[in-house]
């Protein structure tokens, strides 16, 4: 058995060997010819094809111009799978939105030297879409806008990867109900509009206080969530 897990292992690293030496979509070859090269049995091809298809390096098509084709993980895939990991972990909201400050303010500062003109304009088109923004759902959805674009200023995949994960492990934190208070959603909009303003300007060191009020801010908003549950529990167990 471990043998085969081996073999297994080893066939799924030579698929991603491959499939990174090709462009993405590239037609890699079809099952037949997949067999002779790497010599080894359909099984094992198989089950090699499935860990590297889920791990996004190749994709795999039935049918006609069926066979194996180059793919790419993105930052997407890649932090949705760590913020399950970090659950599992017992790790909480809060602990991510404390260990991302640091990392979120050094992602303003980079921001504010980035030259791209298409990119300030998407943020100075957010910063004034950001007034409209007034549900739940639209202050969600503004959040994410605004880290995403961050983080692309940045230009900088390591910080992507990061500021993704807090945003994924904050919306599968299903306990927890931010924004819920039109006063913290009035107060969300004006912290996010600081730090666009504060990038826009070029202005690093503003820019990183404002990502640190901010993120302080939504950390004591956390805590008081999850004290609030836990006093709600508490006086269900009582009753």
């Amino acid at each position: 058995m471990a043998k085969s897990a081996t073999l297994v292992s080893r066939t799924a690293r030579e698929l991603v060997r491959l499939s990174l030496e090709r462009e993405e979509g590239e037609f890699l070859g079809a099952e037949e010819e997949l067999l002779q090269r790497l010599g080894v049995s359909r099984p094992t091809l198989r089950q090699a094809a499935k860990i590297a298809e889920n791990d996004r390096f190749i994709s795999v098509r039935r049918g006609i111009r069926g066979g194996f084709y180059a793919s790419r993980p993105n930052v997407d895939d890649a932090t949705r799978s760590l913020a399950r990991y970090l659950r599992l972990q017992g790790v909480t909201l809060l602990d991510v939105v404390t260990v991302n400050r640091p990392v979120s303010e050094e992602a303003a500062a980079l921001a504010c030297a980035c030259e791209d003109e298409e990119l300030r304009a998407r943020l100075e088109r957010l910063m004034a879409d950001i007034e409209t923004a007034d549900t739940v759902a639209d202050i969600v959805d503004r959040e994410q806008q605004l880290s995403d674009l961050i983080a692309e200023m940045s230009e900088n995949p390591i910080i992507s990867v990061f500021m993704g994960i807090t945003f994924s492990f904050g919306l599968e934190e299903d306990r927890v109900r931010l924004f819920r208070d039109p006063d913290h959603r009035a107060q969300a909009r004006r912290m996010m509009q600081s730090v666009c303003r504060a990038i826009l300007e070029r202005d690093a060191d503003i820019a990183r206080l404002m990502v640190r009020r901010r993120s302080t801010t939504i950390g004591e908003w956390v805590k008081d969530n999850a004290q609030a549950r836990q006093a709600g529990q508490a006086s269900r167990a009582i009753r």
